[in-house]
């Protein structure tokens, strides 16, 4: 029996998939038409630090030395659990489109530890980018490259509060799935997890090919329905594919039936995550 718990959680995330369909991506794709154009130009400056290239666009690594400056840079973060310099681990929840930093955090209302800091960012007008993670990597930028940074430098806040990789689980739904399977996959390192609710790696095609490093045997989980609208149950497989040739431990779930949602078993599968690494 689905508890009262699971069943909000099912009716928030069908609210946050109608909202998909609303005017947000109008608004973001206006906003960075002029950066788009920048990055399909390639001859131009995106930031006064980073001269942008085809190889450099197809596999940006975010960093310290020359953060990214896109769209996502002047949004603030929300959180929710117990203060950073206080946790045992910490979670970066990932908000899908049309949605935002504190409807995510919503999720922890379900996890079970008192331990944990969660902490989500806000996507500039809701979305990571414009069009769907089936497109053509360019065709989602500044905002593909700039969501990544936005991760990261939250990562790297973690650890400077004294949360170390092995302790911080990178966890997303829909289109913040897809955000945080492709930052894992582009910065691997031994992570405490990555949860990928119902969604996978962008592009429109993917290989092992492009993506290099270990994660040393980090902790997987994506979960998706057999017949989502968003995400075919073939990229579900190919994710999985990669990211367990780059050393992740992978529990893949596919559910009959499902849609574009968050189920039980799945609040389950995090749930023991969470209690692994902080047993860790």
């Amino acid at each position: 029996m689905i508890n009262a718990g699971a069943f909000f959680l099912s009716i928030w995330f069908n609210i946050e998939l109608y909202i998909h369909y609303i005017v947000l991506t109008r608004l973001y794709q206006s906003e960075t038409d002029l950066h788009k154009k920048m990055f399909l130009d390639r001859s131009l400056t995106l930031s006064s630090n980073q001269i942008l290239t085809k190889p450099f666009l197809s596999m940006f690594r975010a960093n310290s030395d020359r953060p990214f400056d896109g769209p996502h840079q002047h949004s603030s973060s929300a959180t929710s659990g117990v203060a950073p310099e206080q946790a045992s681990a910490a979670m970066v929840l990932v908000h899908g489109r049309g949605a935002s930093a504190e409807s995510i955090l919503t999720l922890a209302y379900e996890f079970d530890s008192v331990q944990m800091h969660y902490v989500a960012p806000q996507a500039n007008q809701h979305t990571w980018y414009p069009n769907s993670f089936l497109a053509p990597a360019e065709r989602n930028e500044p905002g593909l490259s700039s969501g990544l940074q936005a991760i990261f430098d939250i990562v790297t806040d973690l650890e400077n509060n004294g949360i170390p990789k092995n302790k911080i689980i990178i966890a997303g739904f829909s289109q913040g799935a897809c955000l945080a399977s492709e930052f894992v996959a582009r910065h691997p390192a031994r992570y405490g997890g990555l949860i990928a609710l119902s969604g996978g790696l962008i592009g429109d095609s993917v290989s092992a090919d492009n993506y290099a490093g270990s994660l040393e045997g980090t902790p997987y989980f994506i979960g998706c329905s057999d017949i989502d609208p968003h995400i075919p149950a073939e990229r579900v497989h190919e994710s999985a594919n990669i990211l367990e040739s780059l050393g992740a431990d992978v529990t893949k779930k596919i559910y009959p039936g499902m849609g574009h949602t968050v189920n039980e078993d799945e609040i389950d599968h995090i749930n023991k995550m969470i209690k692994k690494v902080l047993d860790s």
